[in-house]
């Protein structure tokens, strides 16, 4: 297959591969398109929101501090309501607060960056492990999950970020995991052996065996059902991890940390698609991780992935299995698989084939004006309105990626109301201009008629951010 050439990858390079052309990124790509986006990787990783913010253990301190309030608002409330209520509201104000300042930061980088390769890449596995802010637990570890154990190894080993995500405290509050306890654990032994007349009166009903991390680990992150394991693999994998949890107050200096407690790990030696692991503690898990990581299995389910998200929905099949054999090859080097994804020729094919979810087109109508918003909160009702609540996935699969989701009639709708409103706030630019610059070559004759036929700028450039052109990458 022929690469077009460089003035259509040009524009590839910086709509497809990237979040959309900013005013100039087209002009300066045209020289070594590939050149250009190889560039972008970097083995110390993506870049870091702007801040300063807070860390997850920071956010975590917070959120504990909030249960603890909370818990005293109860107490409180029979005797004085009006305050309580209050202090309630001021607080699930404090949590909204934290999720949006994370959402806001994040934007900004993605609307301004001029790696946006880099950034693109990185909101793909910040999806694929996704920690959803839906649930209160792990609602403001949205954010520091990003950037602590996504962002760092986005070019590095793959079991590197499956091991940092699965056990960073936002992945084990929002699966569950911090709560999950061996059926045959040591403290479960001594629970049993109290008086049952002690135990009934005194005792909280005993945690449980949860396998929600174990499962999606394997099902979402790693090898993917197309491995044909077993419910007993899941259940094995998820006894493995069991002592994986969070330090609380009794902790002392590991309070809102992660701790591996051997009084509720599952003792014995584990078998998990076939092979045995007698690894102690928490040696144990990360074994397992190891192995799935090291799958085949695993770097086919993660090379249809990465070729749905940047080439088709159904994604041409050299490209996955040129993606698969680099992965395999490199035992995971993400930084040799995203080389090998610009390299590939299927990736620069045409037309393009991927409708924008609803961040992306918001963040590539920004990137095209060539300014942020002026009032970034905007931002955070914008997506809610467009139906893609900021750092909120439906669940652990993350946001859907295909156009049958995001184009469907009402979806239009609400983009071309968005877009009229878009455009009658940046009234001063010249659509025809904008037009040019964020789609260079990709710009077809009837849209560039259209926009010029228009009765006013802020029509022009709706029509522009409407068009097939603009809404697929």
């Amino acid at each position: 297959m022929a690469l077009p050439d460089n003035n259509l990858m040009a524009a590839i390079a910086a709509t497809r591969f990237g979040l959309g052309a900013m005013p100039g990124e087209i002009e300066a790509t045209r020289s070594d398109p590939q050149g250009f986006l190889k560039a972008q990787i970097r083995r110390q990783g993506a870049d870091q929101p702007p801040g300063p913010l807070p860390s997850g253990y920071e956010r975590l301190t917070e959120f504990r501090d909030y249960q603890r309030e909370r818990q005293e608002e109860r107490q409180m409330l029979a005797k004085n309501p009006e305050k309580a209520q209050a202090t309630l509201a001021a607080g699930i104000k404090k949590e909204a607060n934290g999720v949006q300042e994370e959402f806001l930061a994040r934007s900004q980088l993605a609307m301004t960056t001029q790696a946006a390769f880099r950034e693109r890449w990185t909101a793909f596995w910040a999806d694929h492990f996704t920690v959803s802010a839906v649930k209160g637990a792990s609602a403001n570890q949205s954010g520091p999950f990003e950037r602590e154990a996504i962002r760092p190894h986005v070019f590095g080993r793959f079991e590197d970020m499956l091991i940092a995500s699965s056990m960073h405290p936002g992945m084990l509050l929002y699966l569950d995991q911090a709560q999950s306890v061996g059926p045959n654990s040591q403290q479960v032994q001594q629970s049993r052996l109290r008086p049952a007349a002690f135990r009934s009166a005194t005792a909280r009903p005993q945690a449980g065996l949860n396998e929600n991390l174990a499962r999606e680990i394997m099902e979402l992150h790693s090898v993917g059902l197309g491995a044909h394991y077993s419910q007993a693999d899941v259940t094995e994998f998820a006894r493995a991890m069991t002592g994986l949890s969070i330090g609380g107050q009794r902790d002392g200096s590991y309070a809102n940390r992660v701790v591996f407690r051997d009084p509720t790990h599952e003792p014995g030696t584990r078998t998990v698609m076939g092979k045995r692991y007698s690894e102690p503690g928490a040696q144990q898990p990360v074994a397992v991780m190891r192995d799935l990581a090291a799958n085949p299995a695993t770097a086919n389910h993660i090379a249809v992935k990465l070729a749905r998200h940047f080439v088709s929905d159904d994604p041409p099949k050299a490209l996955v299995d040129r993606l698969q054999k680099t992965f395999i090859d490199s035992k995971g080097d993400l930084a040799l698989v995203a080389a090998a994804l610009i390299d590939s020729p299927e990736a620069w094919a045409t037309p393009q084939g991927k409708f924008k979810t609803p961040y992306d087109f918001v963040v590539s109508s920004y990137r095209a004006a060539g300014q942020p918003p002026r009032n970034p909160m905007q931002l955070i009702g914008q997506l809610n309105q467009l139906g893609q609540r900021p750092f909120s996935a439906p669940s652990p699969k993350g946001w859907p990626d295909d156009a049958a989701t995001w184009a469907a009639p009402d979806q239009i709708v609400k983009r071309m109301a968005w877009s009229q409103n878009f455009a009658a706030q940046n009234a001063s630019l010249e659509p025809v201009k904008v037009a040019q610059a964020s789609l260079g070559p990709r710009l077809t004759a009837p849209v560039q008629s259209a926009i010029l036929a228009a009765e006013s700028r802020p029509e022009g450039l709706a029509i522009l951010l409407m068009s097939p052109e603009f809404q697929r990458r």
